[in-house]
């Protein structure tokens, strides 16, 4: 039995990616794991731990030409024990891409880490007093090359967006269904206007409206302590002024109503909305926004991009479509 243990720890097993070479030389971008399903901490509305689902990306260069593979088990483990235990924020993934760049010393010299999750908030209604859950996508990246650092935050939120022209040609509706029951020259009685107002002879026509997604991403100082998802969320929503509600009463659906009659917007419009907002934010050191309006009217969708115009930054890197 003691032979037979001794023989087992004499064992050595091949480690081809260590002690091979590749059939063909030369240096990679990034190499790495992708869709690493673990959870994570983050602190909720009131600064508590919580934990939730993500899935995670890890990624390094491979900057010598003539070895065939980095140690992909080594960054699975620096992800699992870290960010297991450790509240996500900038010290967390900084801290983790210098132990990915630590554990693959003479091997890499770039270090990149990406967590994609969904942030839950819990929501008041506009008028009664229900509140309900919405999950905003959240995407967190941290990149650091020859010791310089970038933080990333993405973010998406969804809202309502009524046409201003369908709404224009709707009023235009409403004007000559009036002079046809209400002919000039004749007497107009209050209460019957009134009540023709509320009736759907009256309002023979209303514009169209629908869902609407802004998704956001933008680049912090890399001295950063915190990524501000919460802040980021609140502010796109007041921005935009009509974000899509949770539980709701029939106070609450017109109070709706009316947000979006005084908030008429073309994509245009909340993409500028939004570029005010993102420019007044001095964590803010560049951004990429997208506005996307899923058509009720068209089978297609309405598109505006914005960036900050940062040379070299997110307008040059992203495209017009978007990620």
């Amino acid at each position: 039995m003691t032979t037979e243990l001794s023989q087992q720890a004499a064992r050595v097993m091949p480690d081809v990616a260590n002690d091979e070479r590749p059939e063909t030389t030369g240096r990679l971008d990034w190499v790495g794991m992708d869709q690493l399903e673990l959870p994570v901490l983050l602190d909720d509305q009131k600064g508590a731990p919580m934990r939730v689902p993500a899935k995670v990306a890890a990624f390094v260069n491979l900057e010598q030409a003539d070895v065939r593979g980095i140690h992909m088990s080594r960054l699975y483990l620096h992800v699992d024990q870290t960010l297991s235990s450790q509240t996500l924020n900038p010290t967390t993934l900084r801290q983790l891409l210098r132990e990915f760049l630590d554990s693959h010393a003479g091997l890499s010299d770039r270090a990149a880490l990406q967590v994609r999750y969904e942030h839950l908030l819990r929501r008041q209604a506009l008028v009664s007093d229900k509140q309900g859950w919405k999950a905003y996508p959240v995407t967190l990246s941290a990149e650091i090359e020859h010791g310089h650092l970038t933080l990333e935050l993405a973010v998406e939120v969804l809202y309502s967006s009524t046409c201003p022209c369908s709404a224009a040609l709707a009023r235009q509706l409403i004007q000559e269904q009036f002079e046809k029951d209400f002919p000039a020259g004749s007497a107009l009685d209050h209460a019957q206007v009134v009540q023709w107002l509320g009736s759907e002879q009256g309002i023979v026509a209303t514009p169209h409206s629908q869902r609407s997604r802004m998704q956001m991403r933008v680049r912090l100082a890399p001295n950063a302590d915190s990524f501000p998802v919460v802040d980021l969320i609140d502010a796109a929503e007041a921005a935009l002024a009509t974000p899509v509600q949770t539980a709701v009463k029939r106070e609450d659906e017109q109070a709706f109503a009316r947000l979006n009659g005084a908030n008429l917007m073309f994509c245009e419009d909340a993409g500028r909305r939004i570029q005010g907002m993102l420019d007044e934010d001095q964590r803010i050191i560049d951004y990429w926004a997208r506005a996307v309006h899923m058509e009720s009217l068209h089978p297609h969708d309405a598109v505006a991009v914005v960036t900050k115009g940062v040379r070299g930054g997110l307008q040059a890197g992203s495209g017009w479509v978007g990620d």
